[in-house]
């Protein structure tokens, strides 16, 4: 039996409803960080940390930055999607598997890779 190369049409067709629907909600929060920014009094009273602490100005905005490369990172995963080349390991160049791309859908790297990675560091 042969390995497969890359998902078929059906499996790309899941994984883009999952990216799609992660990108609503990240493009939300985004737009509430946002608001927030701007209105600082509103922020303070719409978000705030586990412990019910308002976040500071300083920590909303490092949040609205890392919400822009989430979103980044899951644009980019949809144009894989577009040429069929989601769900391969850049490194390996094997399919990642169903369950990591579940739970990270803008995934590029497969369990093992990433563990190569980071204990390269």
């Amino acid at each position: 039996m042969e390995d497969k190369t890359r998902y078929n049409d059906e499996e790309l067709a899941e994984f883009k409803e999952l990216l799609d629907k992660k990108l609503e909600e990240a493009e939300k929060d985004l737009e509430l960080l946002k608001a927030g920014l701007d209105d600082p009094t509103a922020l303070r009273e719409s978000l705030s940390q586990s412990e019910g602490e308002p976040l500071s100005l300083e920590e909303a905005r490092q949040l609205a930055m890392r919400q822009e490369k989430f979103i980044r990172h899951l644009q980019d995963a949809q144009a894989r999607i577009k040429n069929k080349t989601y769900g391969v390991c850049r490194v390996t160049g094997k399919l990642i598997s169903k369950e990591r791309l579940r739970l990270v859908p803008h995934a590029t790297l497969s369990i093992a890779a990433k563990q190569q990675t980071d204990n390269a560091r």
